[in-house]
């Protein structure tokens, strides 16, 4: 169902490969929620517009509208990109780093699968109500309340 678009985002990511930086240059402010080895195997890239699928992969997968409108970042597997202005902002950080883990846990077909039957549920555009959006909302709040340190790899396989 979704190679189509694994084969895009396999691609996307091979071409930024170079402007990737290594989430490890995180690791002071990330320290307790997530462990050194996974900010090395993790990366993020900025860009001024963030790559999304063409409308026509997303219109095969029955979720056209579901990139629409303004993101301030997107995953894709062990990578994420945010628009220059998040650069800095550690909450966008923590948020896109939480659907790594969601990735990673689920595997790709799984996780695109998920997220676009979630996405169908809610109406078919961009929701912060996804189950998967509201687990990365409610860790990212936490995480700005300063509510103290937890290992957000375990937490995010014990709700998945």
């Amino acid at each position: 169902m979704s190679s189509g678009i694994e084969q895009w985002i396999d691609s996307t990511l091979d071409i930024h490969r170079d402007n990737r930086i290594s989430c490890s240059k995180l690791l002071s402010s990330l320290k307790g929620y997530f462990s050194p080895e996974f900010l090395e195997e993790c990366f993020f890239v900025v860009l001024d517009e963030l790559p999304k699928p063409n409308s026509h992969l997303m219109r095969q997968l029955g979720a056209e509208n579901l990139l629409d409108g303004e993101l301030d970042g997107i995953t894709y597997k062990n990578t994420y990109f945010i628009k220059p202005r998040f650069k800095n902002n550690l909450r966008t950080h923590f948020h896109e780093l939480i659907h790594v883990v969601q990735w990673k846990h689920l595997g790709a077909e799984a996780f695109i699968t998920r997220y676009i039957r979630e996405a169908k549920q809610y109406g078919g555009s961009y929701s912060k109500e996804f189950p998967l959006e509201k687990m990365a909302y409610s860790l990212e709040e936490q995480y700005v309340k300063g509510s103290g340190c937890f290992d957000v790899i375990k937490y995010v396989k014990n709700e998945i």
